[in-house]
């Protein structure tokens, strides 16, 4: 099995790079930061790991280089992992910056999209693949501040469905995992634009999902029968449920918190 995972240089990204390998799969692994690449290449091994350094918004060059380490391999490509994602902000809709909004449609859905396309004529010519998309809990229940990423995972858990009508036929599977709160990853440093004590709280007195949760998650849809498609896989912390979606405080003094992946 040969897998294409983007978002790989941390997180969730990353503990699926490992999970695969570990599994006997070969990893091709995208992200922007070359030296977080090289150093799980290290790790896993040249043989059974290869990076591609690129933003995944520049789509074209991605997938120039994506044919090239393919070649260069010699390797057919079975699986995408669009794990590469992210939310900036959580001010409501009224107070978001529109530069932050068009940055999530551009990485949580175009940059997905267009990879997605990419792959597809190959996977129907060789009558096989499986794509898996990394969404959220928060495409399917809303909550003050989600405005456009929430909206960005509810895209990708229809445009994940969507696809399994049109390929029902072809022998491709499609898959949308989705994640509750997560900690573990850069996610919420990267919402709350660097605030490291911010996206600590979040997490503080809880026992969130796990990038390896996660990683899990993925191998076992990637791994159940040719014959087996996993549509949708939501995944919450036993600490949170999906009534307003709150957060138990182990500690009885802590003040409740809430807070979505």
């Amino acid at each position: 099995m040969v897998v294409l995972i983007t978002g790989a240089s941390a997180g969730f990204g990353a503990a699926c790079a490992r999970e695969f390998v570990a599994r006997g799969a070969k990893v091709i692994i995208t992200a922007r930061r070359e030296e977080r690449l090289l150093a799980l290449q290290r790790e896993l091994g040249e043989s059974s790991c290869a990076i591609i350094a690129q933003d995944i918004a520049d789509t074209a060059t991605l997938e120039s280089k994506l044919t090239a380490t393919l070649d260069s391999r010699g390797w057919k490509l079975d699986v995408l992992v669009n794990n590469a994602g992210l939310a900036l902000g959580i001010a409501p809709a009224y107070a978001c910056e529109i530069g932050d909004w068009e940055r999530m449609v551009e990485i949580n859905i175009l940059a997905l999209i267009r990879l997605t396309h990419f792959v597809l004529p190959g996977f129907v010519a060789q009558k096989s693949g499986h794509i898996i998309n990394i969404g959220s809990i928060a495409g399917s229940y809303p909550y003050p501040g989600g405005n456009v990423y929430g909206a960005s995972k509810a895209f990708v858990k229809q445009f994940s469905l969507n696809l399994r009508a049109d390929l029902y036929d072809k022998n491709i599977r499609v898959t949308d995992i989705e994640p509750g709160l997560a900690g573990g990853s850069e996610f919420s440093l990267v919402r709350f634009k660097g605030d490291e004590q911010r996206a600590a709280d979040l997490y503080r007195d809880t026992a969130p999902l796990l990038p390896e949760d996660i990683a899990q998650a993925v191998c076992f849809a990637a791994f159940a029968p040719s014959h087996v498609n996993i549509n949708r896989l939501e995944i919450m912390p036993t600490a949170q449920a999906p009534a307003a979606l709150n957060v138990h405080k182990i500690s009885q003094n802590a003040p409740e918190s809430k807070g979505v992946q």
